[in-house]
């Protein structure tokens, strides 16, 4: 079952955010059909640890003011400021340094998958 619109809504909200902030190569893939857990999973890069707390903070922002107060689940990375998650549950955002996004290519794992 393809991802909900409340969530495409939401992603699009949470990416507006991010290129606000300066993200670079922004991209979200459905992965509803592959995954049980989640429906979108969203990843954004930046290019040194300020921006990364600075991109995973107004999209926090965003979501809240603009999606009636939804808050993450949970948050991780926010001390290291290399990966950021943001689990809201329907959809996960990663902020992540460029250096971490290069390393760990999360979009190779969901290549195959709508974006």
């Amino acid at each position: 079952m393809p991802a909900l619109q409340d969530s495409i809504n939401a992603v699009r909200v949470a990416a507006e955010a991010a290129d606000r902030i300066k993200a670079t190569d922004i991209v979200a893939f459905d992965v509803a059909d592959l995954l049980g857990i989640t429906d979108i999973m969203m990843i954004a890069g930046a290019s040194n640890e300020r921006q990364v707390l600075a991109v995973a903070e107004e999209i926090e922002k965003d979501l809240f003011l603009k999606c009636s107060g939804r808050q993450p689940r949970s948050r991780e990375g926010l001390t290291e400021g290399q990966w950021v998650l943001l689990d809201y549950g329907d959809f996960v955002i990663h902020v992540m340094h460029e250096e971490s996004r290069e390393f760990n290519g999360l979009e190779r794992l969901w290549r195959d998958c709508p974006a």
